[in-house]
């Protein structure tokens, strides 16, 4: 079973659609995170979780 890291990410209220578009694409595509929760809070603003795939390098024995 894959091994995930995970980090939360606040969106505030303020904050457009199209920037918090914009940070998330920004993490996925230099960060190689990928979405796995978004949450809609009642006060209008977004908690997101992003995780990436923890690989694990197995040592040279030679």
């Amino acid at each position: 079973m894959p091994e995930y890291e995970f980090v939360d990410v606040y969106v505030p209220r303020g904050v457009p659609r199209k920037e918090a578009t914009r940070l998330l694409t920004d993490h996925a595509e230099y960060g190689n995170w990928e979405l796995d929760r978004l949450t809609l809070m009642r006060d209008g603003s977004r908690r997101v979780r992003l995780r990436r795939r923890i690989i694990r390098q197995i040592r040279a024995t030679w």
